[in-house]
């Protein structure tokens, strides 16, 4: 097992599992909560067989890597990414975040810009700003993340099956786009998360991207969102419909009936646009 470390807590080293397989141009996956790298699972074997390098990781406090008390925010997050791409000194990477996997992204490339990136990729995206605002009228209304904060204090293995339900929308799609063996796989893995990530990690969703979406969109490189319509986690009018007047020249992909994770509901068009924006 591969490990970097990227801090200390207590004199204990803070270390992020991550696993680098295949050769050519490298993809760095970066995923969403409350699952780990291995939710790639789909798309990694899809750009193996392209002749991809693939590069996954767990967040910290999430999958294999370690979980400490504090770092839950996305200036960490980010320099948790920066550690992991220096320590493997990739370069001409293409960044594909996943859900919370997204602000990693738009932030890294808005701090360190393209100095080890050639491309973008933003799936189910979070930024440009979740919370509602008298500035930010398109945001969902805070209530809704309190409840989400209460819900997990009083029964976060209760909240966790409520969440994947409408992670896969499976009322609509449970037998034919997702299995009962995938919601539990995927309970399962939820569940080994650290309890307090999974808790922090709802008050790290409201960040406001703004800044970093116009730093982000200066740097010019090639960006590509896909979006369900149908999501009911990250609504596609709060979070991507709104990117690509503030990304001028990225390309959206809109999946009809897509939920949150088109993942792995939708793996085969996902992939087919993320191989095709790879080839231009």
């Amino acid at each position: 097992m591969s490990y970097v470390t990227v801090g200390q807590e207590n004199g204990q080293n803070i270390d992020l599992y991550f696993e680098d397989h295949g050769s050519g141009q490298p993809v760095v996956l970066i995923h969403g909560f409350p699952l780990n790298g291995h939710s790639w699972e789909r798309q990694e074997a899809a750009l193996l067989d392209a002749g991809h390098r693939v590069i996954t990781y767990d967040r910290r406090g999430f999958g294999a890597s370690s979980k400490p008390s504090s770092g839950y925010d996305y200036d960490t997050f980010t320099a948790d990414l920066h550690a992991l791409l220096t320590h493997l000194d990739v370069e001409g990477a293409t960044l594909v975040g996943f859900s919370m996997g997204t602000g990693e992204v738009t932030r890294y490339i808005a701090q360190h810009g393209t100095e080890r990136v050639r491309k973008a990729v933003l799936m189910g995206p979070i930024p440009p700003y979740l919370l509602k605002t008298d500035d930010n009228p398109e945001g969902v209304d805070g209530s809704v993340f309190e409840g989400i904060k209460a819900a997990i204090r009083q029964d976060r293995a209760a909240y966790l099956t409520e969440f994947l339900q409408n992670f896969y929308n499976a009322d609509a799609l449970l037998g034919t786009r997702v299995s009962e063996e995938v919601l539990r796989m995927s309970w399962n893995v939820a569940a080994r998360a650290s309890a307090r990530a999974t808790l922090a990690c709802v008050d790290t969703w409201l960040t406001d991207f703004r800044a970093d979406v116009d730093a982000f969109a200066r740097t010019h490189v090639p960006t590509l969102i896909i979006h369900g319509d149908a999501d009911r986690i990250l609504p596609f009018d709060a979070t991507a419909a709104r990117l690509p007047a503030l990304i001028p020249g990225s390309e959206l992909v809109v999946l009809k009936d897509g939920p949150h994770n088109i993942l792995w509901t939708f793996a085969e068009e996902v992939n087919a646009a993320l191989l095709s924006f790879l080839r231009k």
